[in-house]
Order: C-alpha cells, then structure tokens, then sequence
C-alpha cells in the first residue's frame, strides 16, 4: 500500500480537488483507493455525499480506542472507499501532543487498511504543524499543488526549507509539486511558471488550469471525471495521476 498526501501550508491552492479527482482516476483504473479527509472542513466528504461523522472522533482514532477500518465509508464510485472528515479534527493537534509517539499515530492508524488498499490519499488540512509532520512520517509522496502567484510559491519555499532543515523526519518523503488553477491568459502566471520551473526543475509537467467544470464539482458533488468525463479537467487529473505513477516508479 502507498500513501500519498494532498497537501500545502496554504489554503485554496486545489488540494481536496486534487485529491478526489486523483483518487476516482486510480479508482477507474482498477486500483483499490481510501481516501482519509483530515481536514474539518470536510470538503472531501462533501464531494463524495458521505455524512462528516467518525464514530468516536478523531481522538479515538489517534489514541488508538478506534481502527481505522471500522470508520470507512463506501462512495458512489468501484474501489473507491472513505474515511470521512470530523469536525473533531480541529482537535487533532492537540491529541498528538497528549500521544506518545505523536509523529507515528497516522501511519500507525494506516496499518488496519495496508492489506485492503493499493493506495491511500491523505486530503489535509493547510497547516505546519504537528499533523502535517504526522503525515509526512506516514506518507510515500506529497502531491502539492500550486498556484503560479506570489504568496503560492512563496508557500512552496517554504516546505522546500522545512524539508531540507529536517531530513530525519522526512526521510524518504518524495514531493511532487505541480502548478494549478492557472489561467494561461494571464501573463504573470505564465511569467510565474516559467520563473519557476527554471529553479525547481522537480516539478510536475502537468498543469491543472482553472475551470469551471471544476468548480462544478460543488454542485455536482462528485469528481470531475464522473459527470464531465472527456472535458480538459478531467484529462487534465487522468495525465497527473499517470505522471505521479512514472514518477514514484521511477524512484
């Protein structure tokens, strides 16, 4: 089972579409997916009609009185299950610290669902705190998207030195970052973009514009690849996810 980790310290940068929309690609591609909401806003759960209630809440699922497993969820979607968002996980920080071994109880909660799974998406909260640092020990990869825009990359600098200043803890984290909600016509995104690359050649080549068959995904709720399937959206999600698997089996 691999994890990988929808995730960025900034907020409204694309990750739960990224998630969702990655998770009903590989899902359709016959792979057994779980996606875990971590965020409390629940947008996640939200998208895939799945009511934003853990039995017990995330405290139970931290302390270890809970598994995992017996909080999943089936979605409308084949191989596609959740794990939905609690409101509870605005606590989640605090219930780490109160652990022994806080930076292992996310992987160590993984461990019920390993032989269940091909791959496990971690949709997370914006933050660096004590959960993101929890998620980087439990994941394989960091999918991170990014807008071509000042505040965005200055964002993505800042994981870059977080990561390079604790190798101990990221270990052999792999990090794809990729540009989304771009609109090609304006000059300072591509401007932005081409700055960019040149200084982070790592990055993804796929770039994820800004469309309203993604922001249909509100009202739809249900990813893009189910209700608009040959739109450039949803080609966009199935060419990153095919560019995340040659990556990580690159490594």
């Amino acid at each position: 089972m691999r994890v990988l980790a929808t995730y960025n310290i900034k907020g409204g940068v694309g990750k739960t579409a990224t998630a969702v929309n990655l998770a009903h690609v590989a899902a359709s591609q016959g792979e057994r997916v779980l996606v875990w909401d971590l965020d409390p806003q629940g947008a996640a759960t939200f998208y895939f009609r799945v009511k934003p209630k853990v039995p017990g809440g995330g405290k139970a699922i931290v302390k270890g009185s809970s598994v995992l497993a017996d909080t999943i969820k089936a979605t409308d979607h084949e191989n596609l299950d959740l794990v939905p968002a609690d409101f509870s996980y605005r606590h989640l920080d605090l219930w780490l610290d109160d652990s022994r071994k806080p930076l292992t109880r996310i992987r160590r909660a993984l461990r019920s669902v390993a032989e269940d799974y091909d791959t496990v998406i971690l949709d997370c909260p914006p933050s660096i705190s004590l959960t993101s640092e929890g998620i980087f020990r439990a994941a394989d990869a960091l999918v991170v998207p990014t807008i071509p825009t000042t505040l965005s990359l200055r964002t993505y600098e800042q994981l870059d030195r977080f990561v390079d200043d604790n190798p101990d803890m990221v270990r052999d984290l792999c990090i794809l970052g990729f540009f989304s909600i771009v609109d090609r016509h304006r000059r300072l995104h591509r401007r932005f973009m081409s700055e960019f690359r040149a200084t982070h050649p790592d990055l993804l080549e796929t770039v994820i514009v800004n469309s309203s068959d993604i922001e249909r995904m509100g009202v739809e709720r249900r990813p893009v690849g189910s209700f608009a399937r040959g739109s450039r959206a949803a080609k966009s999600y199935e060419s990153l996810w095919n560019e995340i698997e040659r990556r990580l089996a690159g490594r």
